[in-house]
């Protein structure tokens, strides 16, 4: 037909790659597997069918199950990741479009059953410098000199201003709470992303940043992950925390009933942040997110009261979450 716009024949695949997050023994765990071709290690991930899946979550919902075994809880859509050699393949393969979840899960002993490959992995070997409970951490005194190199490189930077809103030194001090600025653990992509721009991580080097070559040798900077599932890893991180913020969705990650101690290990470790014991059960209190259920544990030790999560506080108000607040 006269006048009819001619478009390319390119290829587009659309993937489906589950953060699948939870927490065992006050250490928030992520769900990984090892690739056949290079031992490096990724998320669950597969290709959305249209054929059979009549939603982009319930083909997540079908595969995640299909490989691991797990009943997800808790799922979000996070963001579309379609970077051009975001999944590098051979020449004629199809553009690879991910499309990004967060996924909440208990355990409790399925992990064993896991199929081989695939385990739970501590978070913070990731991201090892998002983990403040035990006060700053020491991997930021390797991190910190590097970027304040980097950030202050003005011949390079000129590169970066047509595409960038904020000069590099403003997005380091805002990034990693230096020089003034607050902590915000909800940042947790723009920090990755600042260390991929400067070339410090793994991935900066396999994706051949010109940062990352021109560099001797890269720090030690946390485990390195197949593609772009670091990233991936990183914007469910930085959603979760806010998250917690303002909806319930710690208690997925919760059994049916639980001690305020419980509650509280959880919310630090997904947060990566210590919170006054006190100051914490009079938060929880305040949000009236739980009722006792007159019972107690019955393992070793002093007796605790058991509680639980009242599900009415989803109709009593719209913003039902522990509001931490930011690290100054």
């Amino acid at each position: 037909m006269a006048g009819r716009p001619v478009f390319p024949e390119t290829a587009v695949e659309i993937g489906l790659a589950a953060a699948v997050v939870t927490v065992e023994r006050s250490n928030p765990q992520i769900l990984v597997a090892r690739t056949g071709e290079t031992g490096a290690v990724e998320v669950p991930s597969g290709r959305f069918d249209p054929l059979a899946h009549r939603t982009l979550e319930i083909g997540l919902r079908a595969f995640v199950s299909e490989q691991t075994g797990l009943s997800l809880g808790y799922v979000e859509q996070l963001y579309t990741f379609g970077d051009r050699g975001r999944a590098a393949g051979e020449a004629g393969m199809p553009h690879v479009v991910s499309i990004g979840y967060l996924a909440l899960t208990r355990v409790d002993g399925q992990a064993k059953a896991l199929p081989p490959g695939a385990r739970f992995r501590p978070w913070y070997g990731y991201f090892p410098w998002e983990d403040w409970r035990g006060g700053r951490p020491a991997i930021l005194g390797t991190i910190l000199p590097l970027l304040r190199e980097w950030s202050e490189d003005t011949e390079a930077e000129k590169a970066d201003v047509a595409r960038r809103a904020l000069p590099r030194a403003a997005r380091f001090r805002l990034s990693f709470g230096i020089d003034g600025a607050p902590w915000d653990e909800e940042k947790v992509l723009e920090r990755y992303e600042l260390l991929y721009e400067a070339g410090l991580i793994a991935e900066a080097l396999h994706d051949g940043r010109p940062a990352a070559l021109a560099r001797e040798r890269l720090p030690a900077l946390g485990e390195a992950m197949a593609f772009d599932h670091r990233r991936i890893l990183a914007t469910a991180m930085g959603r979760l925390r806010a998250k917690l913020k303002y909806r319930p969705v710690v208690f997925e990650l919760l059994p049916a009933t639980f001690t305020l101690t419980a509650l509280q290990s959880t919310v630090e470790a997904i947060s990566g942040r210590h919170v006054h014991k006190q100051n914490f059960r009079r938060l929880v209190e305040n949000a009236a997110l739980v009722e006792p259920t007159g019972e107690q544990t019955t393992t070793r030790g002093r007796p605790a009261a058991l509680f639980r999560f009242r599900r009415d506080v989803v109709q009593e108000r719209p913003a039902p979450g522990l509001r931490l607040g930011t690290r100054g």
